[in-house]
């Protein structure tokens, strides 16, 4: 059960799909928690027809359902989901001016930002 989020919010915004992770949504709510402002998701599951992800050579963590953005107004809300996506584990965090994406991967942490 999510506190902060409905399970829509991350339906594929191409197909309507959603086959996100249950532990991943978990870590989110918890993310929002530490948080304390609301989180509009820009991006969460991304089927494999997606347009962003058709043309990849292997799907990515959106398409595992273990990933989305996260919009953000400013530097004070950016700052404030990356400090608490590092504190609570997230495996890979991208920085944007709009959005910043929150992921679940297994593999070596990573963090980038992008153009």
């Amino acid at each position: 059960m999510m506190k902060y989020f409905k399970r829509e919010e991350f339906n594929c915004t191409h197909t309507n799909n959603n086959e996100m992770d249950d532990a991943f949504l978990e870590k989110l709510d918890e993310l929002r928690e530490a948080c304390g402002f609301p989180f509009v998701i820009t991006s969460g599951y991304r089927d494999p027809s997606h347009p962003n992800e058709a043309n990849k050579e292997k799907p990515g963590t959106h398409s595992q359902g273990i990933a989305c953005d996260i919009r953000v107004n400013n530097g004070v809300e950016r700052m404030n989901i990356v400090h608490n996506a590092l504190k609570l584990g997230f495996g890979g965090i991208g920085v944007a001016r709009s959005f910043v994406h929150v992921d679940n991967r297994d593999t070596t942490p990573v963090m980038w930002t992008y153009s």
